[in-house]
């Protein structure tokens, strides 16, 4: 025998390993009698990760894919063509984006409503086939009822499908399944991840033949997520609700210092209302005083502890302008019929001190209100 063969085969004998981890199955097949035939099909990493969130959610399935956005993408391509999609008025901008390009290629009806409204309600296409929303909202945060919602839309259309981007909340705080959602959808890059360092995407759903539907489309598109990709994310999910936990108090004592701030002219937070959103921490949107916008980026270049990378929902703390960031691919006249100005700070506060961050932020945005004094005097007019 050559060695040249031998050496193609050799293989070590693991099965007295015994691992305190699950390893990483980095490999695209498997023997044809595995269970997992194919990692474009399913894979013991991934797996493992969706039983994780699918335990967190309670739910019967989950999905892992490569991005929240390959997530949403995929839930769309449950949508008929020529159906009625309906979204929600405050939403994600490449959420937003992705939908109108979408129902313009299928020849769907697009219908954007405020869903926080009962007026919204009342205004759901009778043809409707999908609805899609966050809540909290981006930006904004506003909460929305997913029972009224999911109430209201089957009452015209039982077999419509009612889907909740319930990244920023997390089934820690909320949900949506035992709301009466069909569908609850996360993007993992952000709190799950929570390192800024993989991406990935997660579908939850109860009903097995519509779990059928998403996984053969997930087989046939090639969207599941990598093996070490999803092992990464595993990893984070060990300290899921311990990160979270800091999340939610350091924003809780934020939140009232914020509000305590002069430079500030309203904070935005979600209702938590102890029964749908039973928590929620990490993220707030703010309203800097007009005569400090266009100094933002002073006041970014000034913080210390705030990166303002496209990061959120991580262990370090961000700051963004959705004007320029989220939602820069909307055009300014959608961004102001959504209400989002220059004006609107998002900001995420990771797990440093608490203190260091309270002072970080004071002194940026003296810094901030210091380059309007000298700019008032040297121009008084």
């Amino acid at each position: 025998m050559n060695i040249s063969t031998e050496m193609l085969h050799i293989r070590v004998d693991d099965r007295e390993a015994h691992p305190s981890v699950t390893p990483i199955y980095q490999c695209s097949a498997f023997s044809a009698d595995s269970a997992f035939f194919y990692s474009r099909k399913s894979n013991p990493n991934v797996t493992e990760l969706e039983q994780v969130v699918a335990a967190l959610e309670n739910s019967e399935y989950a999905l892992a894919y490569a991005t929240g956005m390959s997530a949403i993408y995929m839930v769309l391509e449950l949508l008929k063509p020529g159906g009625s999609l309906v979204i929600n008025k405050y939403i994600y901008g490449c959420s937003y984006k992705l939908f109108q390009r979408y129902a313009k290629r299928i020849g769907a009806q697009l219908t954007i409503l405020d869903l926080t409204t009962e007026d919204g309600l009342n205004k759901l296409p009778p043809e409707v086939d999908m609805v899609i929303f966050e809540t909290p909202t981006n930006p904004f945060l506003k909460d929305i009822d997913i029972h009224d919602v999911s109430e209201a839309v089957k009452k015209i259309n039982p077999q419509a499908l009612v889907v909740v981007d319930n990244t920023w909340a997390t089934p820690l705080f909320q949900k949506p399944l035992m709301f009466g959602a069909d569908i609850s959808l996360y993007s993992a890059t952000k709190y799950f991840s929570g390192h800024s360092d993989v991406m990935g995407g997660l579908v939850l759903v109860n009903d097995h033949e519509l779990y059928n539907r998403l996984l053969e489309g997930r087989f046939y598109s090639g969207s599941i997520l990598t093996p070490h990709s999803a092992w990464l994310l595993r990893r984070s999910m060990q300290t899921f609700s311990l990160r979270m936990e800091k999340h939610s108090s350091t924003t809780a004592v934020m939140l009232s210092y914020l509000q305590s701030l002069p430079f500030i002219e309203h904070v935005y937070f979600p209702n938590i209302d102890g029964k749908q959103l039973v928590g929620y921490g990490g993220i707030v949107f703010v309203d800097i005083r007009s005569d400090l916008v266009d100094h933002y980026k002073v006041f970014t270049s000034a913080l210390k502890w705030f990166g303002t990378g496209t990061g959120m929902a991580c262990v370090t703390s961000m700051v963004a302008q959705p004007f320029s960031g989220s939602h820069a691919s909307m055009s300014d006249q959608e961004k102001a019929e959504m209400g989002i100005g220059k004006g609107l700070v998002r900001l995420c506060f990771g797990l440093e001190d608490l203190e260091d961050l309270k002072e970080d932020l004071l002194q940026a945005f003296q810094t901030m209100e210091s380059r309007v004094g000298i700019e008032s005097v040297l121009d008084p007019a």
